[in-house]
């Protein structure tokens, strides 16, 4: 500080070094004569000075706040026409320039504009007006600049009216990409349609989707943050606020919105990125008050300052956390380099920037590297006094490092190029003329073969696309401190065609993996197996997480909408993150039910098979011929044994083949079944029938073989049909949320349902007859037990249907093998066992005398109770039955039975009573 006051007394003749627009010559900062004059616009100075807060007369203002960077960029300009002017390209045609200082003011800009306009060679320096300019000579041929896009935007209006070309440096604005509104208008630089798209990628790859953004009230910046807006919106990412800043210094109001803008990041507590659209002087100031409050964020930079010296060297500028910019590709600027330590031999009779320079530094010789910018900057707010050219020199000699730390590579490699690629359109529109003289071309015949161009820059070539824009790429920058200094280093490139960012090294990695680390959301990052569910707010980034539902999933984080599983093939639990494949079941062999099933149905077939041999083994006995026989009994165990089988054809891997099998081989088994015992019940009841009319109808429908191929053969055809019309078929069931149940689909429910119903009306008729017979003699009553199985089977069919209806899964074909096996050990217990008890166990019973004074017992008690009720009876009854027995009375076949005597003639004596009952026996006996 001491230096600093010693500094500031040793300059006491004070002079203006930014002195007052008499001529307009005096309005030009640099200048140098040549046969085709090129223009030039750079923001020297951040800031006109005025004393209003409005201008009350139009005149041009002087400028303060000395721009080292800039300066740097109008030496650039320089240097690369010196370059050009040096080497063979243009074979003797020399290019000139004219240099104005914008003041980062748009109207300062549009003057520079109206002199580069200006009639050439005319006295009174004026624009003439007229209809066509084809042939109008103004006094540049083309101009390079502006740098900041609101300015380009003015100028290049202006310059479209005579189409003379307009290459910039670093107008980054998209809307200068319009061809129809900006015809004359190109760029060294890509458009903000890259470079936001790129934030908006690089915030998304860090897990961030919660910033902040803060830009200019003017067309770039009110242009950038909408483009990334658009870009932000694209990628999910949300702008929690939006500040806007005024666009010049000169606003009195520009401390108040910054405070405001610094309130609102601290409000903000959730937000840790914030991406900045500034001019630098905007960014030093918002960065010097936000150390002061030590508010630490991640702050992506955008091109305009995501380079510059001047923020980089704020004292404490670490403490404002991680600086993450995107700076213009670099090329070779070596040369430059070397032209800066020569600079304390530049002649600075035409350059006033440069002799501004030389003052302020050599008032500042006294201040270290470090702190010499910010002392440049404070003087160049004043006026200051300088002695002696020998003495600028000596100063300029020693600084000139100091110049190249504050040169921005990209910045100064975008000038070259931009010269280039003029002096690459002059000499191919020279070459067949002689551009010595100053009519030799118009602007606007400069401007198509610029258009068209192909130039290099010693190594690449290059050419503008058809918006104008040369698009070079960006390299992401980060802010890092090294030696107690902060530095730019290269962490990646952009590469704009493939939207991807390229890494050089494992570092670079790692510091890309330092970023996700910090968190900036609106709400808490929702794991895979869940998605995000809006809470009411306006922004899309502010949610809550909840779990996926059943069959649905994410496999990602932070998912909109949980994704649906095909439900035919798979399923997903409840915050699932991916599908299972269904499980395809079925009621497999090794099943514990399935076995447990086949295991009782194997032991129905041994049961089969044992009655069978017990029946054969005693085939003579009372009981086994009151069973109908060894061949009825047979069929009747066949059809057994066929029941049990066909419950294997339920279990297993459904197949067609098993499929139409199961339940053909079952119904029609179970009719034939069903036939034998209807027949059965037929005969019992015609056998022990005392009543004449049920005896003679009984007779006449007594027929065993075509009762039961009858019976048996519409069962058959039933189930032809079915087989041929509706057959069933192996089917995935897929309603079941985690498993296939494959299954056999039985085609048609009306042909089951037919063949089910078919067998209920049999046993209903076996039911009816067997119930009629159920009082017949004990130990050989066949009757009561048919009663009894054919009740299991009407109440396992009728529980079947329910519970069949209402099952799902693989345990369905269970429900029918269990109705099956029921009904077939009902049946089975039911006729079978008791005789087998009697054949095993009551061996005096089944003889035929013991089986013959059982009969004679019933038939007795039979003819005692038949007596007793003729009794009764009128004569008119008597004299029929008689009447019926007279030999001119012809009797049916059916009535003619030597039965019917003994049933219907009555006897009331004990003697007769006992003959009748004999003879019945014996008949009786026979009969069975």
């Amino acid at each position: 500080m001491a230096l600093f006051i010693i500094a500031v007394t040793f300059f006491v003749i004070i002079l203006d070094t930014s002195q007052s627009c008499h001529t307009p010559d005096d309005f030009v900062a640099i200048t140098s004569p040549g046969h085709i004059m090129i223009g030039g616009l750079f923001a020297i100075h951040e800031k006109m000075l005025s004393s209003d807060d409005h201008p009350r007369r139009p005149q041009i203002q002087k400028c303060a706040g000395f721009e080292i960077s800039v300066f740097l960029q109008t030496l650039a300009m320089i240097h690369s026409i010196e370059m050009i002017n040096n080497s063979t390209l243009l074979s003797g045609v020399k290019l000139g320039y004219e240099i104005y200082d914008t003041c980062t003011e748009v109207t300062a800009a549009m003057a520079a504009t109206l002199r580069f306009l200006s009639k050439f060679n005319c006295s009174r320096e004026t624009v003439v007006f007229q209809c066509d300019y084809s042939s109008y000579m103004p006094r540049v041929k083309a101009v390079i600049g502006a740098g900041y896009s609101e300015t380009s935007i003015a100028v290049s209006r202006m310059l479209n009216l005579q189409l003379m070309p307009q290459v910039s440096y670093e107008s980054t604005a998209e809307i200068l990409s319009d061809k129809i509104r900006f015809p004359s208008f190109l760029r060294t630089v890509p458009s903000d349609f890259y470079q936001t798209k790129a934030m908006a990628h690089l915030i998304r790859q860090s897990g961030w989707n919660w910033i902040g953004a803060i830009t200019t009230d003017d067309d770039y910046g009110r242009l950038a943050l909408n483009t990334f807006a658009i870009q932000a919106a694209k990628n999910n990412v949300c702008i929690a606020f939006k500040e806007v800043l005024p666009a010049f210094l000169s606003d009195n109001t520009i401390e108040v919105r910054i405070n405001q803008t610094l309130e609102k990041i601290t409000a903000e507590a959730q937000v840790n990125v914030i991406v900045v659209f500034l001019r630098k002087f905007h960014v030093f100031n918002l960065f010097t008050k936000a150390i002061e409050r030590k508010i630490s964020k991640i702050w992506i930079a955008s091109d305009n300052w995501s380079t510059a010296t001047k923020i980089i060297t704020i004292p404490n500028v670490k403490k404002l956390g991680k600086v993450v910019g995107f700076a213009f590709r670099r090329g070779n600027t070596s040369s430059f380099h070397s032209f800066l330590q020569t600079l304390h031999m530049y002649a600075n009779d035409n350059n006033k920037p440069l002799h501004e320079f030389a003052m302020l530094v050599s008032a500042c010789k006294y201040i270290k590297d470090g702190d010499l910018s910010q002392c440049i900057s404070n003087y160049s707010q004043a006026t200051l006094t300088y002695d002696t050219t020998k003495t600028i020199e000596n100063h300029l000699f020693k600084r000139n490092d100091f110049l190249w730390h504050y040169t921005e590579p990209g910045l100064i490699y975008s000038i070259q190029l931009a010269v280039f690629a003029l002096g690459h359109a002059i000499r191919d529109l020279c070459q067949a003329r002689d551009c010595k003289k100053p009519n030799a071309f118009q602007p606007w015949e400069l401007l198509a073969v610029l258009k068209n161009v192909t130039f290099t820059d010693g190594r690449n070539s290059f050419h503008f696309d058809a918006h104008g824009d040369l698009n070079t790429g960006y390299d992401v920058v980060l802010w890092k401190e090294t030696n107690g200094l902060m530095t730019v280093t290269k962490m990646a490139e952009y590469d704009l065609q493939r939207d991807v960012f390229i890494t050089t090294n494992q570092e670079t990695k790692r510091e890309f993996r330092k970023l996700k680390q910090i968190l900036s959301k609106c709400s808490k990052e929702c794991s895979p197996g869940q998605m995000k569910k809006a809470t009411g707010s306006q922004h899309s980034c502010c949610y809550e997480c909840v779990s996926c539902p059943e069959n649905h999933y994410s496999n990602e984080t932070d998912m909109d909408h949980c994704l649906l599983c095909n439900n035919e093939t798979h399923w997903a639990p409840v915050r699932s993150t991916t599908c299972f494949e269904k499980e395809v079941e079925y009621l497999d062999w090794d099943d514990s039910l399935a076995l447990l099933l086949i295991a009782l149905s194997l032991l129905g077939i041994a049961f089969v098979l044992a009655i069978g041999i017990i029946f054969t083994r005693n085939l003579k006995t009372p009981v086994v011929k009151s069973s109908g026989g060894l061949v009825v009994c047979y069929v009747m165990l066949i059809c057994h044994a066929l029941n049990f089988a066909s419950t294997g054809f339920f279990i297993g891997e459904p197949q067609d083949f098993a499929c139409k099998t199961r339940q053909t081989l079952f119904g029609v088994s179970f009719t034939l079944c069903v036939s034998c015992i209807l027949t059965k019940s037929l005969k019992i009841l015609l056998a022990f029938s005392f009543d004449p009319k049920l005896t003679m109808f009984l007779k006449c429908l007594y027929r065993p073989v075509p009762i039961v191929l009858t019976c048996t053969g519409i069962q058959v055809v039933i189930c032809t049909l079915w087989l041929v019309l509706a057959a069933p078929t192996v089917e995935e069931n897929i309603s079941l949320p985690r498993v296939i149940i494959l299954e056999c689909e039985e085609g048609s429910a009306l042909a089951f349902g037919t063949m089910l119903g078919y067998i209920t009306v049999l046993a209903f008729i076996c039911f009816v007859f067997a119930f009629k017979g159920r009082k017949l003699p004990e130990n050989y009553n066949e009757a009561k037990f048919l009663t009894f199985g054919m009740l299991i089977y009407f109440i396992a069919w009728i529980t079947f249907i329910p519970v069949y209806t209402t099952t799902f899964g693989k345990y369905l074909p269970a429900v029918e093998i269990i109705v099956i096996l029921i009904s077939n050990y009902g049946i089975l217990c039911c006729i079978f066992f008791p005789k087998c008890y009697i054949i095993l166990c009551k061996q005096k019973t089944n003889t035929k005398s013991a089986f013959l004074q059982m009969v004679y017992n019933y038939s007795a008690h039979s003819v005692d109770s038949l007596a007793l009720s003729h009794v009764s009876l009128d004569s008119t009854s008597y004299d029929t039955a008689t009447t019926n027995q007279r030999p001119g009375n012809k009797m049916t076949a059916c009535q003619n039975d030597n039965h019917l005597p003994a049933q219907v003639l009555p006897h009331t004596g004990t003697a007769k009573t006992i003959k009748a009952s004999k003879t019945l026996s014996q008949k009786r006996s026979s009969s069975i």
